[in-house]
């Protein structure tokens, strides 16, 4: 259609017949010396819009032409009557049908230049037909006129043109302009504009805060375009929604074009998921932005080192793994996490070409290792103990000391919430041994240790110690203070069968006597081993003999000592019978008169020595290798 105006218009501009028939297509037919130039082939159209029929005639020489006349009627009709008159030139003719009036008109006004073509506006499906053309003048200074039998066919269909709509580029927040082109170059009746919007779901509304101008530029005397534009201010809101442009023509016949919006934008950056996370568990977190186009989304993991040097670690996927990029979303996965896991994770998305500031969360896996106690759980006396209970967790536990009861004075860290407290007493003493009790308390859970603790003091032979011979009898006397008690062993009796051995326990503090015949002894000296598994004591006594004055003043003195022992012996020997005298009955009494006779032996062979060593202690406990014949 487009082609049929401006090749109908060059026609008639430059007067070149040959060039407009090169064009469209156009047709000569003669007949009496008066020529006319159509279209024979099918003018097509469409409703609503405008149809232009090219046409361009000569006459015969002495003919002036004066008006046009134009028909629409039948194709099998040779020639159209006057009620098929649809146009005239002459303003007074009133046979034109009304249905045509002011919706024809002559693309040349001026007839003599002998350019016949038409444009109807408003077309209809009704308009379909063919076309013929009268030409009326004077002829010889008469009054003549010619019909040419050659017509031009017009098909009239259904509106399918739409409006042309610009749409720049939208970006949020920015003002921006759309334009619609109605259809057509037509001069008819001015056609309606409208604009209309709707969102997901939604129905037909106008679009708000919006400009709205019209504009109709004439093109020729008998050609305009019609244009609409339509200015707001774009947003993330009208991304993604269809707005419409719909021109109504006359006759109930419209037009519209739909377009979606395409505004880019772009939003803060979400993330979701829990931060907090139990050991052995899945991570789960989710960083999404909204955005158009969409935007690239990154997860990475900063380190404490990395992020002393500025850089990130990109998170993969892998065993335990699972990351999920797509547009604008990004879904980070790691089963059974473990505390290496805990750290600062960053969701950084990219946006055409900027990266938008990354969304940093602190992921804390929550967890619990075994408590531990360090320190030395064996310490001298005199020394402090420095115990340390530490358990390492997330968050920190409440750890506690307990028992601690047994010392009265100053002790420093018996609890702290940071998961290690310390345990510190100075100068212990032996009755500080126990066990002490460390409680780890992290969120709904309770672990319990403990240590015990052993108070040492070292094995250590005191003074009074020594062996003397007193009528070919060998009396040692070992005393040994430790703690744990020590025990004492004498290498010698490994040689010798007969001997008996008298050990007694004061605090401390251990006795030992040994008594063996001294008839066949050939050593000059005695060595006493004390030991209580934390050290070793010895020492070497020199067998002193009652022949000398000097010895004789060493041996009263331990004889003294044996003495004293025999008493508290014979003492407790006493005692000891009086409570089974009391509490047996008369079996037992007779059974106990045996092992009387055998405890007065006893008693006997100690008793007998002319002067006994005695140990000191509160109590005492015997052995004895084998008996040894009195008097011996």
């Amino acid at each position: 259609m487009f082609v049929l105006i401006w090749a109908t218009l060059l026609f008639f501009v430059r007067g070149i017949a040959a060039e407009a028939d090169a064009s469209v297509g156009l047709t000569t037919r003669c007949d009496k010396g008066f020529c006319i130039t159509l279209s024979e082939a099918e003018i097509t159209a469409e409703a609503g819009l405008c149809v232009v029929i090219p046409c361009s005639f000569s006459t015969t020489s002495g003919f002036t032409p004066q008006h046009l006349v134009w028909y629409k009627c039948e194709p099998l009709k040779s020639r159209c009557g006057d009620s098929d008159i649809v146009f005239h030139t002459n303003k007074n003719n009133n046979k034109t049908q009304s249905r045509f009036m002011g919706r024809i008109s002559l693309l040349e006004p001026e007839v003599s230049q002998k350019n016949c073509s038409i444009i109807i506006n408003d077309l209809t499906v009704s308009d379909s037909g063919s076309y013929q053309l009268r030409v009326n003048g004077v002829l010889d200074g008469n009054t003549d006129g010619y019909t040419f039998t050659t017509k031009s066919t017009v098909s009239v269909k259904g509106l399918i043109q739409k409006p042309t709509v610009v749409i720049p580029p939208l970006a949020e927040g920015q003002q921006t302009t759309l334009s619609c082109t109605a259809p057509g170059l037509c001069s008819g009746s001015d056609s309606k504009i409208t604009w209309t919007w709707r969102g997901a779901g939604e129905k037909d509304s106008h679009i708000t805060g919006n400009l709205t101008a019209f504009k109709t530029e004439h093109l020729t005397a008998v050609t305009q375009r019609l244009s609409s534009t339509l200015t707001f201010n774009s947003s993330a809101e009208h991304h993604g929604t269809n707005v419409t442009c719909k021109v109504s023509f006359t006759n109930n016949i419209t037009a519209e074009e739909t377009l979606t919006l395409n505004v880019t934008y772009v939003k803060e950056l979400k993330m979701n998921g829990i931060k907090s996370v139990k050991e052995g568990d899945t991570l789960n977190l989710t960083c999404s932005v909204e955005s158009f186009p969409p935007s690239l989304i990154v997860w990475t993991k900063s380190s404490d080192k990395n992020m002393q040097n500025g850089t990130e670690t990109n998170l993969q996927n892998g065993t335990e793994t699972f990351l999920k990029e797509e547009s604008g979303l990004a879904i980070l996965s790691i089963s059974n996490v473990t505390k290496e896991d805990s750290g600062l994770y960053i969701c950084t998305a990219k946006y055409l070409n900027n990266t938008l500031m990354g969304k940093v969360v602190d992921v804390k896996v929550v967890y619990m290792r075994n408590i531990v106690i360090t320190g030395n759980r064996a310490v001298e006396v005199g020394d402090a103990l420095n115990l340390t209970c530490s358990v390492e967790s997330f968050p920190p536990s409440h750890i506690t000391w307990t028992n601690t009861h047994l010392y009265n004075g100053p002790a420093t860290n018996l609890q702290s919430n940071t998961g290690s407290a310390t345990l510190v007493i100075p100068n212990v003493k032996t009755e500080y041994s126990a066990r002490y009790i460390c409680t780890a308390q992290h969120l709904n859970t309770t672990v319990t240790t403990y240590a015990e603790v052993t108070v040492i003091l070292f094995s250590k032979i005191l003074k009074n110690s020594g062996c003397v011979v007193q009528s070919e009898v060998l009396n040692c006397v070992c005393i040994t203070e430790g703690f744990p008690l020590p025990t004492i062993t004498w290498p010698l009796l490994k040689k010798h069968t007969e001997y008996s051995v008298i050990t007694s326990v004061s605090n401390h503090t251990v006795n030992s006597t040994v008594i063996l015949p001294a008839k066949d002894l050939s050593n000059t000296s005695v060595e006493c081993v004390s030991s209580n598994g934390h050290g070793e004591a010895k020492q070497t006594f020199t067998i002193l003999r009652s022949n000398t004055s000097e010895q004789a003043g060493k041996s009263n003195e331990i004889l003294n000592i044996v003495s004293r022992l025999e008493v508290i012996i014979a003492f407790l020997i006493g005692i000891l019978l009086s409570a089974v005298l009391c509490c047996l009955t008369t079996q037992c009494l007779r059974k106990n008169k045996k092992n009387s006779v055998k405890l007065d032996e006893t008693l006997e062979m100690v008793t007998s020595e002319e002067d006994p060593l005695v140990l000191y202690g509160c109590c005492s406990s015997s052995g004895r290798g084998s008996d040894l014949p009195r008097g011996s």
